[in-house]
């Protein structure tokens, strides 16, 4: 059999359906044998290697499985470079194929060679130069085994076209065994028993909730231990969903743009209970010696490397998240003293102080964080909403109420622009009976807004929401606050007609300029078959508030404009 067509054989038999990608010439042995394997699997063609990646990042993120990206050497190789670290720093597990020039060719800087090993090495989870065909099925499973198991990564496997031309048997291992692979999944019993003795003493716990919590799909298990233990919980920018927001234990979101409320519970808490978070600058203000200075913390996660990397804890639990909350609530006492009524009652005195509430639309003005309040409202928080970078990512992480997990994809480690529109695509692949919006800014869609293409040639149901506050919104904010008001190259010259833009591929274009425009648009936009963007033009003025001060503590925050001052 053809490397190529073991490629596909392998595929199928992990279970993968569908590949995003672009051809290329050092892959075009693979793409030569895929119309044997249509029937099978769907191949979907970016226009962006970049792209393809962000798709199977949100295919993955959404639907719990391994998104595939397939493509040539050299640039587009290098292309997929972001969408890896944006996974990567997601703990999105995505297996990249990448085609390589002929192994004889290696090194002789030959057309359209790069080192994609050692390009990728520092934000791969692990990568792979194949260099037999007979080797391609086993490192196939390897990558596939990696990618999903342990802290969720990017893999990559880096295949020469002699090793795709080459024949070979076929031979596809029943078991995987890499050695000195083996991620822990329970936590240690000495640990546990350590942290439940912690909890029993604890008076102001509170649970500080992750991705991990989403990528080990343990949020039946974390609801049912807040409520048995009655402990407040606050959520990361990754941990959205994992608790209702109308759970009455469920504070808020927490970080540099998190609640007041929640970022208070943090700071004045003496016991954290961290959960499949990493403790990074943006979940804690970076100041790290005045995180939550009056707390023991418990710091359970799969990942070792996140341990005592930015905050010193006093009790870690390496493992599944899912796996150590069942350890944890059957460790537990089944009855427990619990008196957390002054705790509540202050959590709830500081979530009356300084609520979170979306600003009104002015006369003639939009507000994006009334949008956004209207559009939650209108979908029952029940969308996948996918989101590029920038203010409205905070806003809608303030504001969209996110009932469930695997509901809220965003790029927040990485922090890339152009991530929105094409996740979306993936989530849409991974969800086509739901409902998935693409919520961007106008600097974010103008980086792959190519790919309305792709979208429309598939005949996609997908919706786009736009904000256009004709800048890169949350530059101008920091330029406002920090910088004198010095608009350096954050408002656009040029935009293009958006509406034009998306007839122009043969998507619906939709555009609000008016306050009084805005629930109709939404409502034609959401109820108008296939791809359709609707473009809301905002307030330039509005910012994103409370904010931690950069490098600050949790307690200390920016609530309002005359704070900066």
């Amino acid at each position: 059999m053809l490397g190529a067509e073991m490629f596909f054989e392998t595929l199928i038999h992990e279970g993968v359906d569908v590949v995003f990608g672009l051809p290329g010439g050092y892959v075009l042995k693979v793409y030569d044998v895929m119309r044997q394997y249509e029937d099978r699997i769907t191949h979907v063609l970016a226009r962006h290697e970049q792209a393809a990646t962000h798709m199977a990042d949100g295919y993955a993120r959404v639907s719990g499985k391994p998104g595939v990206v397939l493509c040539t050497s050299g640039p587009a190789a290098t292309n997929t470079v972001t969408g890896i670290a944006t996974a990567q720093m997601d703990s999105s597990p995505i297996v990249i194929f990448t085609g390589q020039v002929p192994t004889q060719y290696l090194g002789s800087d030959a057309f359209q060679e790069a080192d994609h090993i050692g390009i990728t090495m520092p934000c791969t989870k692990h990568n792979y130069l194949v260099r037999k065909t007979a080797d391609l099925p086993r490192i196939m499973l390897e990558a596939f085994h990696i990618a999903t198991t342990g802290r969720p990564s990017p893999v990559l496997v880096d295949m020469p076209k002699d090793v795709l031309i080459g024949e070979d048997q076929l031979n596809i291992p029943k078991d995987i065994n890499i050695r000195g692979y083996k991620p822990k999944i329970k936590g240690d019993a000495a640990k546990i028993k350590k942290a439940v003795g912690m909890i029993q003493k604890a008076k102001r716990p509170m649970v500080f909730c992750g991705g991990g919590v989403v990528c080990s799909n343990a949020h039946k298990e974390l609801r049912k231990f807040i409520k048995r233990y009655q402990i407040p919980v606050c959520s990361t920018l990754m941990g959205l969903g994992v608790v209702d927001p109308a759970d009455p234990l469920y504070v808020n979101f927490l970080g540099m743009h998190g609640s007041y409320a929640a970022n208070m519970t943090v700071h004045e808490s003496d016991l954290v209970i961290s959960i499949g978070a990493r403790f990074d600058d943006r979940a804690t203000g970076g100041k790290f010696d005045e995180f939550a200075p009056n707390a023991k913390i418990i710091h359970i996660d799969i990942d070792p490397a996140t341990i005592d990397k930015n905050i010193t804890v006093h009790c870690d639990i390496i493992g599944d998240a899912k796996e150590v909350l069942n350890q944890l609530m059957k460790a537990m006492p089944s009855k427990l003293k619990l008196d957390r009524k002054p705790w509540f009652s202050q959590i709830k005195e500081w979530q009356a102080k300084h609520p979170l509430l979306p600003n009104k639309h002015k006369k003639n003005k939009i507000s994006t964080t009334c949008t956004i309040d209207t559009l939650s409202k209108m979908t029952n928080g029940d969308a996948i909403i996918c989101s590029d970078v920038g203010q409205h990512q905070m806003w809608l992480a303030q504001f969209y109420k996110f009932k469930q997990p695997r509901k809220w994809i965003n790029s927040g480690g990485l922090g890339t622009m152009g991530f929105g529109f094409p996740a979306a695509m993936g989530a849409k692949f991974a969800a086509p009976n739901e409902q998935v919006i693409a919520v961007c800014g106008d600097g974010s869609f103008q980086m792959n807004f190519q790919e309305l293409a792709t979208a429309v040639e598939n005949k996609m149901d997908l919706k786009i929401v736009l904000f256009n506050n004709n800048h890169h919104g949350m530059v101008r904010q920091w330029q406002t606050m920090f910088f004198d008001s010095n608009y350096a190259s954050s408002k656009f010259g040029v935009l293009p007609d958006f509406k034009m833009l998306a007839e122009s591929f043969g998507a619906t274009g939709l555009r609000a300029t008016k306050p009084e425009h805005v629930e109709a648009t939404l409502k034609e936009g959401l109820n108008t078959e296939g791809v359709v963007l609707m473009e809301i033009v905002t307030d330039p003025e509005e910012m994103v508030y409370p904010m931690i001060t950069p490098g600050g503590a949790m307690n200390d925050m920016i609530l309002q404009p005359v704070d900066v001052a």
